[in-house]
């Protein structure tokens, strides 16, 4: 992350369910297991000591299993459930203390929701959906059409207008779920398991979408997912949740380079490495005597991307970082990291 302030600060955030939830935060209560504290207590916590800076422009993927406390966490950021304890800002004013009438006024305006399940109205049509979020903003209805009309093109629903989501399938769905969201131009999208209903198919074009969007409009972007390969896809960097605690944040490359324990390294096992990884990770000194030949590649370069050169090239290829010279990779580096041997 660059020097930039950031675009919603979270620090030690709680959220405990049950009776006296403060009483939990700091005691020796905090460490038991769930199982433990609940038969204890009654007591969950569902969110544990949770801190993260969210860039501008950044698309911060939150995942985890179901029951890691991913969602829970994205609605204590919107204060759709209140946190228990900790601080959140965003563009450093503090959420967790304003009034109802400006917390309306930031979900109005500010910061938009995408949910799995659509909530779309079946008795309006598609425009008027997506018009809804203007329409309670107080705008008049050619202003919200008009709005509307921008962001069906922009999310690839032209000539969808005056259906009806019965008439949609799930992905043209959460389209208008989309546009309905963008449609006030907020600053933050939340998204939470957007696509997890949706067919594999339907499911990576949505992504794409989302990275298409992101590209055009730049939004900074909390997405929460339990799929991490979508998250892989998605994310500038990714925080992964484990019984309500981060376990590990970092780029995908960071993630599936240095897992930080057992838990990651078996969340990231599956990812093809190739596919993640720069060839930063691969780059070494060359070996005494050991012949060069063929283009410099970028350090930054993805070793998928690069692979057919390599591959090609009968000589180790050199690897630069910003014109300074970073070391050597060769056809059998790749073959080996391909095999799982690296």
């Amino acid at each position: 992350m660059s020097g930039e302030a950031p675009m919603i600060s979270v620090k030690n955030l709680w959220k405990v369910f049950g009776n006296n939830p403060e009483k939990v935060i700091g005691s020796p209560l905090a460490q038991l297991s769930r199982s433990e504290l609940r038969a204890q207590t009654g007591n969950t916590i569902a969110v544990r000591d949770v801190s993260f800076d969210v860039a501008p422009g950044e698309v911060f993927v939150v995942m985890g299993l179901s029951g890691s406390g991913k969602s829970t966490l994205v609605r204590c950021m919107t204060r759709l459930i209140e946190p228990t304890a900790g601080s959140l800002t965003f563009e450093g004013e503090d959420v967790l203390s304003v009034d109802a009438a400006r917390l309306r006024e930031l979900r109005k305006t500010r910061f938009s929701m995408v949910f799995q399940h659509f909530g779309l109205l079946p008795h309006r049509k598609v425009i008027d959906n997506i018009a809804y979020s203007l329409e309670i903003n107080g705008a008049k209805k050619a202003e919200r059409h008009a709005r509307a009309d921008e962001v069906i093109e922009l999310v690839g629903l032209q000539g969808y207008a005056n259906a009806y989501p019965e008439q949609l399938s799930g992905g043209m769905q959460q389209r208008v779920g989309l546009a309905r969201a963008l449609a006030v131009d907020p600053q933050v999208l939340f998204l939470d398991e957007p696509f997890s209903a949706l067919d594999p198919l339907i499911r990576r074009d949505m992504q794409q979408e989302v990275i298409r969007l992101h590209h055009e409009l730049g939004k900074t972007m909390v997405f929460i997912t339990h799929d991490l390969s979508e998250a892989v896809k998605v994310g500038d960097r990714i925080a992964i949740m484990r019984d309500g605690a981060v376990v590990q944040i970092g780029t995908p490359e960071e993630l599936v380079a240095n897992p930080i324990d057992d838990y990651v390294a078996n969340f990231v096992r599956d990812i093809a490495k190739s596919h993640v990884l720069s060839l930063k990770y691969l780059a070494r000194p060359a070996e005494p005597g050991e012949a060069i030949d063929g283009p410099e590649l970028p350090s930054t370069m993805i070793i998928r991307d690069a692979a057919q050169v390599i591959l090609q090239t009968h000589k180790p290829v050199r690897v630069n970082d910003n014109g300074r010279a970073l070391g050597v990779v060769s056809s059998e580096d790749v073959l080996r990291l391909i095999s799982g041997v690296a």
